[in-house]
């Protein structure tokens, strides 16, 4: 049957980085392991050639030295007596060889009797100039390392006037004697170097083994890809990207993050709690526990923050992402201050509606001028009290949230009065205040003061908007139970409500933050009839002060409803 072709082969990728340093410092090893042992070889063959030399120049000294030596060489047959004592030497000193000779290099001694009187082979005119040599020679028996040294006549004076040099004397070793001591070191040499090569071996190996672990088996070019992609997203990613290590430091912040936070660059190796942030976004970030969504306020935004734990085995760190909600949070606020609009407009249209009712039913009954009188009324009712809201306020953002929230207040059963020195002309609003900012402090400080207020008897919210000399000042009133004053520190803090514990507390939190940002002031106080009273100011540029100063005595009677109206 025919035979199924085996498919082709993947071509394998370069080895992973684990493998390539495994592989570079398994021969790094290899080779310095093999050039100690070279040097330590060469170098144990050279002191044991130097040791061997040592051990001659001992050797032919004392036989030169020796009195008996002096009279044997004057006596008629010197080599009768010099024989065994040069055989007594070499076997009891070691060496190879004593050859004892006269000046003119025949031998009286030799290892082999048979060469006794042949002529010494080797180098004899340095020691019949007085010197003791040592050399490398090839003679009779091989190779060997040897000295030659003078033998004097004259006593222990041998340097004297009467000495002469009446003999030399040659001892050493043979150069295979030599190695062959040198093998027996190389073999223990040789036992330590693998033994070294396979302790290296075994470490690297362990080493390698976590690198590739800690790597997950990549090479160097995907390695470096991956950091490419990984520097690549961290900058394009717009949400804060917040990395700590295990100890709380920064350990990875991107262009978002640092930006969200408002800290300044450099900031990776220092802790948390260096990082000037508010204390409840730092304990957030201190957490063990994983947040999820949680809403933090810095200094100018709304965070929500999210935080997840890296655990493998121990814990590693953290990884916190950010995500800018301030303009989505101003946009809630409109978006509840529209409902809240739409809510007044359909209570209104349904009061409206049964007014027109009353309107055509008095009509019906023919009572004609009672229906005019009573139109007109409801009507210049109307007409009263946007007159005078934009009598009192000429700036059109203010005048409409005034106008709204007066709606809004009523639905809930509460009086929205206007203060009499409320006075703010078109353009006297700080230019760096933008109209959602505006909305923000004084629509949440309204809302917060309906709130409070209602349900409670007589219940009002007196509002006071007017620039003058001291800043533009924004000033809400209201006649509800107030704050306990063990609680003032913390009501302008992220989370703080008099509501039930569904409510978030963010609206206070929001207009000091709001304020702050724009360098003013929030306050709070309890007026002397009781409530709460909050008090906003904002600085104004230099021009805008010159109005207002001009304006600060009009004095004009204005409001949505006086407070004397109001009384009344």
């Amino acid at each position: 049957m025919p035979q199924v072709p085996r498919p082709p082969r993947r071509p394998r990728g370069p080895r992973s980085l684990a493998g390539q340093l495994f592989a570079m410092q398994v021969v790094l090893v290899a080779v310095v392991v093999a050039g100690c042992a070279l040097f330590t070889y060469l170098s144990d063959r050279h002191q044991a050639e130097e040791a061997a030399l040592r051990q001659a120049t001992a050797a032919a000294r004392a036989v030169a030295d020796s009195p008996s030596v002096r009279e044997a060489i004057r006596g008629e047959d010197p080599s009768r007596r010099l024989q065994p004592y040069a055989t007594d030497v070499q076997r009891h000193t070691g060496v190879d060889f004593v050859t004892i000779m006269d000046p003119r290099g025949i031998r009286w001694t030799h290892p082999d009797p048979d060469r006794i009187g042949e002529r010494f082979l080797g180098h004899t005119a340095e020691a019949l100039r007085g010197q003791t040599f040592t050399e490398i020679y090839t003679g009779t028996l091989g190779a060997s390392a040897r000295v030659v040294t003078p033998v004097y006549d004259g006593g222990d004076d041998r340097r004297g006037e009467n000495g002469r040099i009446v003999g030399l004397v040659s001892a050493g070793i043979t150069i295979e004697a030599i190695s062959e001591k040198a093998r027996g070191q190389l073999v223990a040499l040789l036992g330590v170097a693998a033994g070294a090569l396979v302790l290296g071996a075994v470490g690297t190996y362990v080493i390698n083994a976590r690198l590739r672990r800690s790597t997950h088996g990549m090479n160097a070019a995907e390695l470096s890809r991956m950091h490419d992609y990984h520097e690549a997203a961290l900058h394009a990613v717009r949400e804060g990207l917040l990395m700590l290590d295990g100890r709380r430091r920064v350990a990875l912040m991107n262009d978002g993050a640092r930006e969200l936070l408002g800290v300044p660059e450099g900031v990776v190796g220092r802790y948390v709690t260096d990082l000037g942030l508010p204390a409840p976004l730092t304990g957030a970030l201190l957490d063990a526990e994983p947040r999820m969504d949680e809403v933090h306020l810095t200094a100018d935004r709304v965070l929500v923050v999210n935080t997840s734990p890296v655990s493998g085995g121990d814990r590693r760190g953290t990884v916190v992402t950010l995500r800018d909600h301030t303009e989505l949070q101003a946009l809630a606020g409109e978006l509840s201050s529209e409902r809240g609009f739409t809510r007044a407009l359909r209570s209104q249209a349904h009061e409206a509606a049964n007014r027109l009712h009353t309107v055509v039913s008095l009509i019906e009954l023919g009572r004609a001028d009672e229906a005019v009188e009573f139109a007109t009324a409801e009507l210049e009712l109307a007409q009263a009290l946007t007159d005078q809201v934009v009598a009192a306020v000429n700036e059109p953002v203010l005048a409409a949230l005034l106008l709204g929230k007066a709606a809004q207040a009523n639905e809930h059963g509460v009086e929205l009065v206007v203060s009499d020195d409320t006075s703010i002309d078109d353009g006297m609003l700080p230019a760096g205040l933008p109209p959602r900012d505006l909305v923000t402090i004084l629509g949440n400080l309204i809302d917060n003061a309906v709130d409070a207020a209602q349900g409670s008897p007589a219940a009002r919210v007196t509002v006071t908007a007017r620039a003058g000399s001291g800043g533009l000042l924004l000033r809400v009133t209201d006649t509800g139970p107030g704050v306990d004053p063990s609680q003032r520190e913390s009501v302008f803090q992220h989370g703080w409500s008099t509501k039930a514990p569904s409510g978030r507390g963010l609206g206070l939190s929001l207009v000091h933050q709001t304020v702050t940002r724009h360098g003013g002031t929030l306050t709070l106080t309890e007026p002397e009839e009781g409530g709460a009273e909050f008090t906003a100011t904002l600085p104004l540029a230099a021009s805008a002060v010159s109005r207002a100063e001009g304006t600060d005595n009009a004095g004009a009677h204005r409001g949505v409803r006086t407070e004397d109206e109001a009384d009344r």
